[in-house]
């Protein structure tokens, strides 16, 4: 029988962390790539976009919840949100796309600043919920929770390695 202790050691967890941090830097690509695309992109070609994409689920199902969240945003896209969304969404990718890269090599210093910047963001994303209400931003804010629970048990489990290391020294 496997423990409990074993199946969340530090080695299952730094794979954990490994692949959520490739899965989130796939994610802040995405959202750069979304953020000039939200920029220079008009709300009219998003309305066709986001009607061509559900006609079929329309046709299928009128009340489809997804389908009905994507036209309901489109159609309540102001300029200024829309501006905005893209400049959010730009300033977020690029530097998650930053932290993520020094996460990945392992860069001791980049932890906690990581952990600040991902707590800002969590902080930020749950203030902008209370006006928005938006689904996507909550699976944002699960993730970038998940995220931070993960790299602050890697820089404990780092930090404790190198200790060790300097006290066999």
């Amino acid at each position: 029988m496997i423990s409990l202790k074993r199946s969340f050691d530090s080695s299952d967890l730094h794979l954990v962390l490994k692949v959520s941090l490739w899965f989130k830097a796939v994610f802040a690509f995405s959202e750069i790539v979304a953020g000039f695309a939200a920029y220079f992109v008009s709300p009219q070609f998003l309305l066709i976009l986001v009607l061509w994409v559900t006609k079929d689920e329309f046709a299928e199902d009128p009340h489809d919840l997804v389908a009905n969240l994507l036209l309901h945003t489109v159609q309540h896209l102001s300029i200024g949100a829309q501006k905005f969304a893209a400049i959010y969404l730009l300033a977020h990718g690029m530097i998650k796309l930053w932290l993520i890269a020094g996460l990945l090599r392992q860069r001791l210093w980049y932890y906690p600043l990581s952990m600040i910047v991902f707590g800002l963001f969590i902080a930020y994303q749950g203030y902008r919920y209370t006006f928005t209400h938006s689904v996507w931003l909550l699976l944002v804010t699960a993730l970038d929770i998940v995220i931070f629970a993960l790299t602050w048990h890697e820089y404990r489990y780092l930090r404790s390695r190198e200790r060790a290391a300097m006290a066999n020294s």
